[in-house]
């Protein structure tokens, strides 16, 4: 009887308006991406219990960055060129014509995550030399067989970020939601019964999880009758559509990903621990923004596609209004919470083992400066989901542009005066003029396509 009344509040709550529906799909991924970073924060009391900020984990955290870039890069730019894409094809050309396109998807996404894997290791004795400057030789030799060791990596991962996009394009969120709890539960093991492997069982974990995703996910697109195996059919102008949207966005996830290996490469040049106190900072910061855009974004994407498909340009400038307003009365109480509890928080999570006081005092000042960025960090990747959708994805490179550059320059002048907390303080600098960036293109852009319909109609 309860469970009944529960299900007709839900679906009162979730059915009719555009927003209703954001918020029933926001709801159903906050809830799985919840669960799954929870048992990521298992992992993380874990590897702090193990390795505190030693140099065993400087050198993994180092080690794993160039291959989530390349990620980030190729296959996050991919789906911000695909889904919209794929999207408006179902709706308008049917089943057929939107797996034309995502199977001629998948054989470039294969091709570029193949040939940058292959490209991380070949050209490691170029780049590591620079990422880790201030590490001394055996610690430098270690980030270079952990890099040997991830590197397929990039690819198992690259796949699952396309496949879940695909499933979330489909309004199937749960699973691909739920699916990221196997990673850390896999590394949590290999961390308690391999210990002698030291790094590399996070390595193990990483890649023991992640292929565990891959065959699930695979599964339940098989089942939904969407082949994700890469078949080539020319370039169609579907598939030209998004390449051309591809060049702006992966320019921009180019650039925008470089900050993280910026603010990394230079937290090495520090004292040893750096690199390791950083990270910890960053995830504690990143978990409730990772929940909130994760839930918000997967479930905009395409509800914002379809209102630009069928051309609802009112329904678009609502929902975009809307939500902006739900972001910052949600997150500005959060931050200001965030930062008074900050060393309460990082003590009661990772001060045990090799997690000494220490640790607990410089990662809660760390966590202090990274907790401003959130309120702005949301909005800007709220309006980054606008801006794929109307397919102006030039402006994602110019505002990623922007954000190097700032990052840079914050990194050099703040780390001067504060240290490694000086890092943390320039990204939440870079996520505020983000945010403001994008703000004023998006609006801009939606007055002129209104003003352009209304013309049209006055014709």
């Amino acid at each position: 009887m309860y469970l009944t009344k529960i299900l007709s509040l839900w679906n009162r709550l979730t059915t009719g308006s555009t927003n209703r529906k954001i918020l029933g799909a926001a709801i159903t991924v906050g809830l799985g991406v919840g669960f799954s970073k929870g048992i990521a924060v298992l992992k993380e009391l874990v590897v702090a219990w193990k390795f505190g900020t030693n140099d065993e984990l400087d050198a993994y955290f180092i080690a794993i960055m160039v291959p989530f870039f390349i990620i980030n890069v190729i296959a996050g730019a991919l789906n911000e060129a695909l889904v919209p894409t794929y999207i408006q094809v179902l709706e308008k050309e049917g089943r057929k014509s939107a797996q034309s396109l995502l199977s001629g998807a998948m054989v470039l996404a294969l091709s570029l995550l193949v040939i940058t894997a292959i490209l991380i290791v070949v050209t490691t004795p170029i780049y590591v030399p620079f990422i880790t400057k201030g590490f001394n030789i055996e610690k430098t030799e270690l980030t270079f067989h952990l890099i040997y060791a991830v590197s397929p990596f990039v690819l198992i991962s690259g796949c699952i970020t396309i496949f879940s996009a695909i499933l979330n394009a489909k309004e199937r969120f749960a699973l691909s939601a739920f699916t990221p709890t196997l990673t850390p539960v896999a590394t949590i093991i290999f961390l308690l019964s391999l210990e002698s492997w030291k790094s590399f069982s996070l390595v193990a974990g990483l890649l023991s999880g992640t292929t565990l995703e891959i065959v699930i996910l695979g599964l339940e697109l098989k089942r939904q009758g969407i082949s994700m195996l890469p078949k080539w059919h020319g370039f169609s102008k579907n598939l030209r559509q998004v390449v051309a949207q591809y060049l702006p966005s992966v320019t921009a996830a180019f650039l925008m990903c470089s900050t993280g290996i910026v603010d990394q490469s230079m937290a090495a040049m520090l004292a040893p621990g750096s690199v390791a106190a950083l990270n910890y900072a960053d995830k504690v910061v990143v978990l409730p923004i990772f929940l909130t855009t994760t839930a918000l974004n997967t479930a905009v994407i395409p509800y914002f596609s379809k209102m630009v498909a069928h051309h609802d340009w009112q329904g678009v400038l609502h929902t975009l209004k809307h939500y902006l307003r739900l972001i910052f009365i949600v997150t500005l109480p959060f931050t200001v919470l965030l930062v008074f509890a900050s060393e309460t928080i990082v003590k009661l999570l990772l001060q045990r083992g090799s997690f000494t006081p220490e640790d607990t005092q410089l990662v809660s000042q760390i966590q202090n400066c990274y907790a401003l960025q959130i309120p702005f960090y949301v909005g800007a990747v709220f309006l980054v989901q606008l801006i794929i959708s109307i397919k102006k994805n030039r402006i994602l490179m110019w505002g990623s542009a922007l954000n190097l550059i700032v990052n840079v320059i914050g990194n050099y002048t703040l780390m001067h005066f504060f240290g490694i907390q000086g890092i943390a303080l320039s990204t939440s600098i870079v996520y505020l003029i983000s945010f403001n960036f994008l703000l004023f293109f998006s609006f801009k852009y939606l007055k002129e396509i209104t003003n352009n319909n209304k013309s049209e109609v006055n014709l």
